[in-house]
């Protein structure tokens, strides 16, 4: 062979060896199945040959993607707010309704977390930061919301450091704060933040100090004036009777509080402060309660309230503790195995959970081990297989339906993406159906926005369509559930949908 016709064979050999690991790439021929849909939003296919107008955009005037989970995770992409007025994604990001629908919870953490660039225009960011933090306190999300402003730069403005001041004195990490400020007065005008930070720090004197011109300048109200003397000088105050409790106070009036001894209930204070009492300041009880709160909102995981219910014997028997009671006794059962203990206490513990509003989070923390039971009581048995459907493997259990009913069926149906196969038991149900249709309309307005790439503001928007159909306007639900599966939302419209209908009646 010629020396041409060896390095010929060379190069041929090394072209077949460089293409070959693409028929093993297996995604490139057989795309996976749970990419977000439309959600990774491509450029449309040219229609004509024309040269396109080009856009030229300054690098500089393109905000950095902030957030907690990469947009590959999430699916959603980091232009998600592009497009949007600033002001009007605050607004609905802070009004958008999810209280009631865990499905509408877990999108919306999802979109106040996932790593996202802020709209273009002035104080733009800052408006989308402010929102999200907000938010995520008002859920009682005190933890990301500290995650959140500390990746964005807590010290860089006095309203960033407000947020993250506040959320670090519900989860108890206050020092982190209280450092910063001390080496940067001026990220807080608030004289009692001066003094307890400085008393944190175990600079007393200059604490006292501070106190002493707060009280000269007559610059707090007397209510607080009267906390903080007690929580720099407790020993003249032993005996003294307790302090009116504030009708409003916030995270560093709740905290001056506790440190004096004469603790705050949580419970009738915003959401967020439900954080506090799951610190072991609290007793066990208190810290059930918080949690449940917290849990009932998807601000914290249902994994961490079953530890909390099953950390001890329960102390006594009623509310609360006919919860613990209930769930560890389910879970003896279920550690047995067997279906006749199990079925016993089935109805007791599922009866405490709805009470409390926790019938999703029972469901994802128990579904794989009801998954493989079969309980001998047709009442009990539809019971298990309706929780299951209630968590992420409803998938799984529609292929086992408990029995033949109308109701059963169109669940079923539903599960599987396609309820219009089934009989429909109810007005509710009609409307669900309708919104799965291949053909079912999408709102002029949020269609207009998805064509704009508005995607967060047309998600946001349906979420609220979504709230108005679960009180009753069912073409609301019907155009929610629509505008869900345009944007590729599909497991959201179905699980939020199953929800409402198993949980309707509640």
């Amino acid at each position: 062979m010629s020396t041409k016709q060896t390095l010929l064979a060379l190069v041929l050999a090394g072209s077949a060896q460089a293409q070959e690991p693409l028929s093993v790439i297996e995604w490139l021929t057989e795309p996976p199945e749970n990419l977000p849909g439309t959600v990774l939003l491509e450029p449309p296919v040219a229609q004509n040959g024309v040269q396109p107008d080009v856009v030229v955009t300054p690098l500089e005037a393109l905000s950095q993607p902030l957030g907690l989970v990469s947009s590959s995770v999430t699916g959603l992409p980091v232009d998600l707010w592009q497009g949007s007025d600033p002001q009007r994604l605050a607004d609905l990001i802070l009004r958008v309704p999810v209280k009631y629908n865990p499905s509408m919870q877990r999108l919306l953490f999802t979109l106040l977390l996932s790593e996202a660039r802020a709209p273009a225009g002035p104080d733009a960011e800052e408006i989308l930061l402010l929102a999200r933090l907000d938010r995520l306190m008002q859920l009682g999300a005190a933890d990301p919301a500290q995650s959140l402003v500390q990746l964005a730069g807590p010290t860089n403005t006095q309203m960033r450091f407000q947020r993250w001041f506040d959320a670090t004195l519900l989860t108890g990490d206050e020092d982190r704060s209280c450092t910063a400020l001390i080496a940067q007065p001026h990220l807080s005008q608030n004289y009692a933040a001066q003094v307890f930070c400085k008393a944190r720090r175990g600079d007393w004197a200059s604490a006292a100090l501070t106190l002493e011109a707060a009280h000269a300048l007559d610059i707090l109200p007397p209510e607080e004036l009267a906390v903080l003397d007690r929580f720099l000088s407790p020993e003249l105050f032993e005996g003294a009777a307790y302090l009116p409790q504030p009708d409003d106070p916030d995270p560093l009036s709740f905290r001056l509080f506790e440190a004096i001894g004469e603790r705050l209930p949580s419970a009738p204070l915003p959401r967020a402060f439900a954080n506090a009492d799951l610190r072991d300041v609290a007793g066990w009880k208190a810290q059930i309660e918080a949690a449940e709160r917290l849990t009932r909102i998807g601000a914290l995981t249902p994994n961490q309230l079953l530890g909390l219910y099953t950390e001890r014997d329960p102390a006594a028997s009623g509310a609360v503790w006919d919860r613990v009671a209930a769930i560890q006794r389910f879970e003896s059962a279920l550690e047995t195995g067997n279906a006749e203990a199990i079925g016993k206490t089935l109805p007791l513990v599922w009866k405490q959970m709805r009470s409390v509003g926790l019938e999703v989070p029972f469901a994802e923390l128990f579904a794989e081990r009801l998954a493989n039971v079969a309980l001998p009581v047709p009442a009990t048995e539809n019971l298990r297989w309706r929780i299951l459907m209630l968590s992420e493997r409803y998938e799984e259990a529609a292929l086992a339906a408990s029995d033949r009913s109308t109701d059963t069926q169109f669940l079923v149906a539903l599960a599987q993406g396609d309820p219009g196969r089934a009989a429909s038991p109810s007005p509710l149900a009609d409307a669900v159906s309708q919104g799965f249709e291949w053909a079912a309309p999408v709102p002029s307005d949020i269609d207009a926005l998805l064509a704009n790439g508005q995607l967060g503001e047309a998600i946001l928007e349906s979420m609220h369509l979504f709230a108005h159909g679960a009180r009753g306007n069912l073409v609301d639900l019907t155009a929610a559930i629509a505008a869900f599966r345009r944007v590729g939302l599909e497991d959201t419209a179905r699980r939020a949908a199953l929800s409402l209908l198993i949980l309707q009646d509640r």
